[in-house]
């Protein structure tokens, strides 16, 4: 028995000395040559991070947001996979960081449906580390996300056989060092909004409602009415159904984000692009593609990252609910002072798919 009671107060121990323990020794930042601003990225991050130089990748590719399955294999996952081997890092990385100017989606072959070939590039490298060790993973369709819900468990190698991939982009340089910045400057404080669309699809909803349920009553803005949330101060993560909600007229929230804030939304197309828009460009509907943005008329997660946000979840095609980051599990772990990588891919069920995570992976609020 108390053989038990130590071995459960070491791993207690243990748990907590990995919530800050990540450097920039556990990331290996993927920057592409032939973008000027993936390579300016690059150099700020690895400055501010203190990301080693064998821990930087340079890979060559075009600069293009889509791409085909042969050019992903032999140009960003074949040099990746190099990288790794080369210098030793297979096991010491836990987190790779794709910059924008790094080819964003690959373009898929197959029919609509959950058994599609195509997927985000960043959700591809996430199944890097099982491709080295087994080979690799099947395409098409997408692969179970084994630390998936593992809220008590440290994210390490061999137990987890995954990177957690995020992506440092916005709309230019400026957004980009704008992420960095305030993930540095990220404390434990400030306002969850949690926008309920009433009437919505019922699962979706109670996953909302029980992101309010797990925090703090004094930290919580749950507005479960038609109502849209708009204009608030001191946000630290927000959670809606972003243009799917049929009372969103507005492209931004006008928020006035924390340093550290991060958002999640049930929206299909939101990290399609990294593009900026005309300025008077508006979400709107499916009904009229005239007025659509780069194929849809969806809200974009680069907006929330313009506006302010020093994270997001998006998708670069349809992922399907049940696939989206789960707000009950993402904003309790970031809450309780997990980094920003692991408290997203906690909350995303399946790799190999349409998510992406922007921002940068050890921005952590720290212990509440």
């Amino acid at each position: 028995m108390q053989n038990r009671v130590w071995t459960s107060l070491l791993g207690i121990l243990l748990f907590a000395s990995t919530l800050s323990a990540q450097t920039g020794r556990n990331v290996l930042l993927v920057v592409n040559s032939k973008s000027p601003v993936s390579r300016s990225i690059g150099e700020y991050y690895a400055l501010r991070r203190s990301v080693p130089s064998r821990n930087i990748c340079r890979i060559r590719t075009a600069a293009d947001e889509l791409i085909d399955r042969s050019r992903y294999d032999s140009e960003i996952a074949a040099p990746i996979a190099a990288c790794l081997k080369r210098n030793d890092l297979v096991e010491s990385v836990l987190y790779i960081v794709t910059t924008l100017g790094v080819p964003l989606k690959i373009g898929g072959t197959m029919p609509e449906g959950v058994g599609k070939d195509e997927s985000s590039v960043d959700s591809e490298l996430t199944l890097l580390y099982s491709d080295i060790k087994r080979g690799p993973h099947p395409i098409p369709s997408s692969i179970p996300n084994p630390f998936f819900g593992r809220t008590d468990d440290p994210f390490a190698h061999p137990e987890f056989p995954i990177y957690l991939v995020t992506r440092l982009a916005g709309y230019d340089f400026d957004d980009v060092k704008a992420i960095i910045d305030r993930s540095l400057a990220a404390a434990n404080r400030g306002k969850f909004i949690i926008d309920m669309a009433d009437g919505g699809n019922r699962e979706g909803e109670s996953w909302l409602r029980d992101a309010a349920k797990q925090l703090p009553a004094d930290r919580v803005v749950l507005e479960d009415t038609t109502k849209v949330v708009y204009g608030q101060t001191d946000v630290i993560g927000y959670a809606s159904w972003g243009s799917n909600d049929g009372h969103r007229r507005e492209r931004f929230t006008k928020f006035q984000w924390l340093p550290g804030a991060i958002m999640t939304e049930f929206v299909s197309t939101n990290g399609r692009t990294f593009t900026r828009p005309p300025d008077n460009w508006n979400v709107g509907d499916w009904s009229t593609p005239k007025l659509w943005f780069a194929g849809a008329p969806q809200t974009l997660s680069a907006d929330y990252i313009h506006e302010g946000a020093t994270g997001a979840s998006g998708h670069v095609f349809e992922p399907y609910l049940i696939m989206t980051p789960r707000p009950d599990l993402l904003f309790p772990a970031y809450y309780k002072g997990r980094n920003l990588a692991e408290s997203y891919y906690l909350a995303i069920p399946r790799l190999s798919w349409q998510n992406i995570v922007i921002g940068d992976p050890l921005c952590s609020l720290g212990k509440p």
